[in-house]
């Protein structure tokens, strides 16, 4: 199973969401899943994983699904230096068992050209970055998923579900 998590934040509060689906070229999640989290720690600079990866762990720590694959909304690796991401320390949690794939809407400084991708009729790119698995496989993967826009239909049903405020 493939693993798509979000997060979403409201003051001190995280929304978390997940949506699992069995192919890449799915067009439902099999499975969703949706958290809150008080309490936040506060966004530092440079640090984003800091805040992050509890949430994320928070959520794995709910699915009952065996994940072969998770994609982040976020980078594995920030810029030409290949500095640390999210992905890397969530991969790093993992034992480096479970292979991730960052999908990314905005670009980070000096990520590098070979990480864009063009989806429909986007003229914007998407940016891929991974780790457990080759980036050009990374890519066409998400290429591959189901959607004729720019963000996938199901990653952008997992962002949508990080924004629902729980009741």
């Amino acid at each position: 199973m493939i693993l798509a998590i979000d997060v979403a934040y409201s003051g001190s509060s995280a929304q978390v969401a997940g949506g699992v689906f069995d192919a890449w070229d799915a067009t439902d999640l099999f499975k969703q899943y949706r958290i809150s989290l008080d309490h936040m720690m506060d966004y530092e600079s440079g640090q984003f994983y800091k805040r992050e990866l509890p949430c994320i762990q928070a959520l794995l720590a709910q699915i009952t699904e065996h994940v072969d694959m998770i994609i982040i909304d976020g980078y594995v690796y920030l810029g030409n230096e290949q500095k640390a991401g999210l992905g890397q320390y969530l991969y790093e949690t993992l034992a480096n068992k479970v292979p991730v794939i960052g999908v990314a809407k905005n670009q980070f400084k000096g990520t590098p050209k070979d990480c864009e991708i063009l989806r429909g009729n986007s003229i914007q790119p998407l940016y891929i970055s991974a780790i457990g698995v080759e980036l050009e496989h990374a890519k066409q993967n998400v290429k591959n998923m189901y959607g004729k826009y720019r963000i996938p239909k199901l990653l952008k049903e997992v962002d949508r579900l990080s924004r629902i405020s729980q009741q």
